[in-house]
């Protein structure tokens, strides 16, 4: 937030926004200015250690560039301030009238194709398909009619809420989970073991075993993404049709096909024969996607939405004409004060914590490290990578096996002593098993999206005298939660 305040600060007192255009198509200025004044560049780097330069530097090159267009990564989402950040480098397209017209605006890197197909058909917990809110009496009559039900008109939960509803609240009794580790990619990981555990009934779905179906009562097979048929869609909002390459082996189904077979069984039928049907039902009941069949995907290879009627030829950009999906139709500036990580460095844990991607495994794993190949590009335990001076502190060397420790749990990972870190700080990937960096994370919650704050926590990292000892614990470890596996999947 300091950074991206700072950005807004430069642009406004040098003179370099579209002043014009801020006039014309935006409300929120002064208040915005009000608030930026006062995060210079000199500020922002006290506080992030880049320099003032720097970041002069980097926002007059995005001013004065004809089209400039912002692409943030899922990082910038993991911290407990993430949705201002985010508000706020939308502010600077609006700045910099960058917004209307082609190869300009905002968007985000997603983690992989289909996050934005995932928020398009209502895998959200305030709306249904196509972005259309629960609490809206009009749009809840419109579901309950075609499904054939009554539908609550209070939003649901996050999943990030479930660990407090369950062990706190005691609201949550079964959990449905499906394409995800939340014992993996979720925060304070030990909570979550506790969260489930607690749980009356917990189904896990997925195409390979993982962590968290250890603590599952049923195991549903699912196939895997070249053994059915579907839509996705990308970042830039394009549907694309994703078609079946080989038929699947085994005890497995595609996860519409569960979803029906369960739903029928519990006395509400559904008998859709195909996903094209299903699809046909999300276009009649989603304005925005309704001229994206599927003849048309196929003949087109790709349909961005807005796409409203089958002779439209959908949306390569939004806001044609600067006119906001606001009362007034401008674009609101927005500006936050900064909001340091609950969790600070101390005496006791005087390191922070990042978790990262790396190149090799993707997320936690659960496709790519059933990849032979890949598997044998990196393995168990992981690594913590460690400023040089720190390790030289602490007695560390580079690949020596190493204890990392927050006030939520303990792992054990490989040293990974580097000048890519700055000093104080360290960096884990989040999917081993052993290496776990969910154990040590901060379950603390941006207020509006509930994402976590992946990105800052305070550690400990000591050395481990008796480094056999460690290389068999890992070795040992490794083959315990495989085996537990095994049995799982044979119970």
């Amino acid at each position: 937030m300091v950074l991206v305040n700072s950005f807004g600060n430069v642009l406004i007192n040098e003179g370099l926004y579209n002043k014009e255009y801020v006039d014309k198509y935006v409300e929120g200025f002064e208040e915005y200015k009000a608030i930026v004044d006062r995060y210079t560049p000199e500020y922002a780097e006290s506080i992030t250690g880049i320099p003032a330069d720097t970041i002069r530097k980097a926002i007059r090159m995005y001013a004065e560039a004809k089209d400039s267009y912002i692409l943030y990564g899922m990082g910038v989402c993991q911290f407990g301030q993430a949705v201002d950040v985010v508000k706020g480098l939308a502010g600077l397209g609006l700045l910099t009238g960058n917004y209307g017209r082609p190869n300009v605006g905002i968007g985000p890197v997603r983690g992989q194709n289909n996050v934005q197909g995932a928020c398009d058909m209502g895998a959200l917990p305030n709306l249904y398909p196509g972005y259309q809110p629960v609490n809206n009496p009009e749009i809840q009559a419109k579901f309950e009619k075609a499904w054939g039900v009554k539908l609550s008109s209070k939003p649901g939960y996050m999943l990030t809420e479930v660990p407090h509803l369950v062990l706190h609240e005691d609201k949550i009794k079964a959990y449905y989970i499906f394409g995800e580790d939340p014992v993996q990619s979720d925060p304070n990981a030990a909570e979550v073991r506790e969260t489930l555990d607690k749980m009356e009934f917990v189904v896990v779905q997925d195409i390979f075993m993982n962590k968290t179906a250890l603590h599952a009562d049923v195991i549903l097979p699912a196939t895997a993404w070249g053994e059915h048929d579907g839509v996705y869609t990308c970042a830039d909002r394009g549907f694309q049709l994703m078609r079946k390459a080989v038929e699947p082996k085994g005890d497995v189904k595609p996860d519409w096909q569960i979803i029906c077979e369960i739903a029928t069984a519990m006395g509400y039928p559904m008998s859709y024969k195909n996903t094209e049907e299903i699809w046909d039902e999300m276009r009649s009941l989603c304005p925005n996607f309704a001229g994206a069949s599927y003849k048309r995907i196929k003949e087109l290879g790709s349909i961005q939405w807005p796409c409203p009627s089958e002779d439209h030829p959908g949306t390569p950009y939004l806001y044609k004409g600067n006119k906001f999906a606001r009362p007034n139709g401008k674009g609101l500036l927005f500006a936050a004060e900064w909001r340091p990580p609950v969790e600070l460095p101390d005496d006791e844990y005087p390191l922070s914590l990042s978790t990262v991607r790396e190149v090799g495994h993707y997320s936690v794993r659960t496709m790519t490290g059933n990849c032979r190949p890949l598997q044998k590009l990196a393995d168990e335990p992981g690594y913590l990578q460690i400023n040089i001076e720190d390790a030289k502190e602490l007695g560390i060397k580079d690949q020596e096996l190493v204890r990392i420790s927050s006030r939520r749990g303990s792992v054990i990972a490989r040293a990974l002593v580097t000048d890519r870190v700055q000093k104080g700080a360290t960096y884990m990937t989040y999917q081993w098993w052993i290496g776990a960096a969910n154990e040590l994370t901060l379950d603390n919650l941006d207020p509006i999206s509930k994402t976590p704050e992946y990105k800052y926590c305070a550690v400990k990292v000591e050395k481990i005298d008796d480094q056999i000892w460690a290389e068999q614990y890992i070795k040992d470890e490794y083959e315990r939660i495989k085996k537990q596996m095994l049995i799982k999947v044979k119970e």
